[in-house]
Order: C-alpha cells, then structure tokens, then sequence
C-alpha cells in the first residue's frame, strides 16, 4: 500500500510540474517560466554560434525565393504526361538548315513545350512555321572561363540551357529534358520513362555513351548530352542556384554535359541510367547495335549526321521517317527484341519489332542472339572496340550468318493488334558459301515476315523487365516464301532453350 500510495503522488507532482509549465497561475510560477525561456534563448544563441557558426551564416545570407519551388502548381495525383515536360533543345543558326527536319519528325505544336537556344538572333531569311518550337537566344557567356583546348566555348552557353529554361518561369513542370537540335526523342516512351520516377525527389536521368574511350574521357557519371537527359524540378532548383559558379570551376571540362555532371556532384545526385537514351557515339552502321535493343523503351537517338542510314537501302531522313511509321503504330514495342524456334526446321529467328527480323538456318542459343553484331566502330579512334555492351562479329560459317529481312509496312489490326511486314534484304555479308553444316535451302526460299502481336502497354515498363516471346505460327517441313509470327507473353516455365 506504501509503494502505491507513493507512486500516485509522484504521478500528481509530475502533472503538477507539467502544469507549472504550461498552465501557470501565479507571479511565482509566471517569473519562473519566463527565467527558464531566457536562460534556454541565450544557451540556444550561444550553441548556434560556436558550434555551427558557417550554416547559420550561411542560412542568413541565402536568400530564397518563394516562387522557386511551389509543388503546389503541379496536381501530384496526375499521372505525369507531355505537359509537364519542358524541353531545352541547344540550336546553332548556321546549322539549322540542316537540322530542322530531325525537330520536324518528333515535335508536336501545341502539344509539346519547349525552346530551340540559339547562339544568335535568326537570320532575316530563314522562315520559321508553326509546326516548329520556339526560339530564344542565349545569354552572352563572355565572362566565363573555359580553357579546354580542343572543345569549343560553346559548351558553356549549352550548359546554361537549363538555367535560362529554368528561370522563363513556366507553371506545372516536372522535368526538364535537355538535347541537341539533331536528337530524335520518342516522346511517349519519354513520358513513359519518367512516369515512372516520382517528380518531388531529385532525379538525374539519361545514359552513357555507347564508346569506352569517350566515357573514359568524360566520365561514365555523365548522362551524354546529345542523347538528352532529364532532370527533375525539385533537382533542377538546386541546380541552378549553383550552375554559374560550376560552370567556372569545371572550365576544364569539354562539354556542357560533363560541366552539368560536376554541379550534380557537388549536390550529391548521380545519374540514374535509362538504356532507351542512345548518345549514338559510333561510326558506320548502327543496324548491329538497333537490331539487338535493349529491354527498355526506345527514347531517342542522336549523331544520326554521323552514323549510315538506319535502313541501309534508305536515305537518313526516310529511314527515320520508316522508323517512325512503326513507333506511332505502337511506341512501346519499338525495337523490342523477340526470338523463338522453329524445331521442325531447325531455325532461329530473332525480331526486332518494327526494324528487322533475321532468320538463322540453324539453332542458335539466346545469349548469341541478344547480343549485337558488331557492324559499327567507336566513335572516336574508329576501332573495334570496347563499347559498354557486348557484341559478336560476323561468323564466317554460312549456317550461323542470318538473313535479313527490312520492315516494309506496319498496320493496326482491330484497334488492340498489329501486323508488321519485313521484306528479304540482301546485306554485305550475304551467303555466298556452301552451307555445310545445315540445310539452307528452305530458309533461302523465304522471302517475307509477317509479324503479329498486341499493343504494347506502358504500363509492362512498370514490373520487372522481360523479354517477350514469339512463335512461329506455319512451321512444317514445306518450303514457304512467306512465316508468320506470333510475339506473346512467355508463359510460365518458357525459355528460348534448343533441345
């Protein structure tokens, strides 16, 4: 009874001492309160100064704009979509003659926002429609240093991009996507890319270039420029406030985009890789490198002055344009990589959907079959080699050669199902010897693909990527100048295995 008793009256004295904190009542309890706040002020001031005395400087003197970052502009329940992108396109007014068309094939007025930064005011001659973004010219970059000799000081105002695109003040963004005015984007791959990302944490997105030597050279921390990358609003906020004086201790630096990596360094936010961002960073023909595409959305492509045609019997702008014809069919699905069996006839056949379908006279296992052929160099010395994915050659051995088929056209069936036709391409490296080792007569016969398959959902991006499966639908022992074939959803426990 003693304990309990005194348990209950520390209890009551512990509310008591609650209540003289709180609820005071007399001039006693009233002087004391108000000695106890001046005692915790003064020791509140004197630990603000001597412990961390460079942050509360630091604090005091930063000044900061309430309208720099209002999430309350942007309804967070939306499901992110073109609206809420802005692009910064780098533009040069002497070359933009020649590359007005790669903006024409991708841009869409009224629906797309954005600006072409020019390094200088348009010339009076060259006309400028409505189906073209608009264009702003860049700040004099004049007093900033730049002192890498063999770039250009160009990449100062390029990397500046993204500040002055910044501070034109525009309400409900959430990313800022960066690129050069011959970069091609998807742009529905590209929403369908960053949807993915929540748009009120930092994020810092794109991918790096496909040569070793140029990594090496610029860091494989960087998302390449050309390529475009996209920074989110919350990233892009702290960005700016600290971009000049970036700009200025990375003077060394080559491009605009290694000088943003620096500042993203400083900030503590790494890149976040995308595989569907193509710096393009090769020479020669980038068949090879499109025909094996990697298990994620097609975003863009870049440095396609550079490369050969991507449909080798086209020219550049009509082989994009063939490209296109398919994406707009179906975004998702583009360059989507699918291979299966036939065990009646011993063949292999990979497809690239809305590309290419190579058809193999013999059984070749999946790991030769994602991997690209190495029709392309690198960038720079124009080598073999390294790239930051793996590829094969050309096998001399005429059983393990494909033969290629071109995507000819692309039709939507019944609103939710496509059919895309491939027609019999001959490459350089067309049979010419003795098949030795397999029959290649049936396979020689064929002369067209026909590829079936549903629509792509965005949301498949969403779950763990896998390649689709594909069936060969009129496999027999005949000879037939046309296959049909069906991409599907693996079923459980399906693998492309050959027996």
């Amino acid at each position: 009874m003693s304990s309990t008793k005194a348990r209950s009256e520390t209890i009551q004295n512990h509310f008591k001492y609650r209540n003289f904190l709180v609820f005071p009542t007399n001039g006693l309890s009233m002087l004391s309160l108000a000695l106890c706040c001046s005692i915790a002020s003064i020791s509140l001031i004197f630990y603000s100064a001597f412990s961390n005395q460079s942050l509360s400087f630091n604090f005091l003197n930063h000044k900061i704009d309430a309208n720099c970052f209002n999430p309350g502009k942007v309804d967070g329940f939306e499901k992110t979509n073109i609206s809420h992108i802005l692009f910064g396109i780098g533009g040069s007014v002497n070359l933009w003659n020649k590359r007005i068309h790669y903006i024409e094939l991708w841009w869409k007025p009224s629906i797309t926002r954005g600006f072409v930064w020019f390094d200088h005011k348009p010339f009076s001659n060259m006309t400028w429609t409505e189906t073209l973004p608009q264009y702003k010219v860049s700040k004099d970059t004049s007093r900033f240093n730049y002192t890498c000799w063999y770039g250009s000081r160009s990449a100062i105002r390029m990397a500046r991009i993204v500040k002055e695109t910044f501070e034109l003040g525009l309400e409900n963004i959430r990313w800022f996507v960066m690129g050069d005015d011959d970069t091609v984007f998807f742009t529905d791959n590209l929403v369908t890319v960053l949807a993915k990302y929540n748009h009120n944490q930092m994020y810092y997105i794109g991918a790096n270039s496909e040569s070793v030597e140029q990594d090496m050279e610029h860091s494989y921390a960087t998302a390449y420029g050309g390529a475009g990358f996209a920074i989110s609003y919350p990233l892009a906020v702290e960005l700016v406030r600290i971009l000049d004086g970036c700009i200025n201790r990375y003077h060394e630096f080559y491009g605009s985009d290694s000088k943003i990596q620096g500042c993203l360094s400083e900030i503590g936010v790494p890149l976040t890789k995308e595989l569907g961002f193509h710096q393009m960073d090769i020479r020669g023909l980038p068949y090879g490198l499109l025909a094996a595409h990697p298990v994620a959305p097609l975003v863009s492509l870049h440095h396609l002055d550079d490369v050969l045609p991507i449909f080798p019997s086209q020219t550049r702008m009509e082989s994009l344009k063939r490209l296109i014809s398919g994406y707009e069919v179906d975004p998702g699905r583009t360059l989507q990589h699918s291979f299966c069996y036939d065990l009646r006839r011993n063949w292999s056949v990979s497809v690239s959907w809305g590309y290419t379908v190579m058809l193999y006279p013999s059984l070749v296992t999946a790991k030769k079959l994602e991997t690209a052929f190495q029709t392309f160099q690198t960038w720079g010395s124009r080598h073999g080699g390294p790239f930051t994915f793996n590829t094969r050659t050309v096998s001399s051995d005429p059983c393990e050669i494909p033969l290629v088929y071109l995507l000819d056209r692309v039709e939507s069936v019944g609103g939710d199902e496509t059919l895309t036709t491939y027609n019999r391409y001959l490459p350089w490296w067309n049979n010419q010897g003795e098949c030795r080792h397999c029959d290649c007569t049936p396979a020689l016969a064929v002369e067209f693909f026909n590829v079936s398959a549903s629509k792509f959902s965005p949301d498949l991006w969403n779950k763990a990527p896998r390649r689709q499966c594909c069936e060969i639908i009129n496999g027999s022992d005949g000879v037939n100048s046309m296959v049909q074939v069906q991409i599907r959803d693996c079923m459980h426990f399906e693998s492309v295995t050959p027996p």
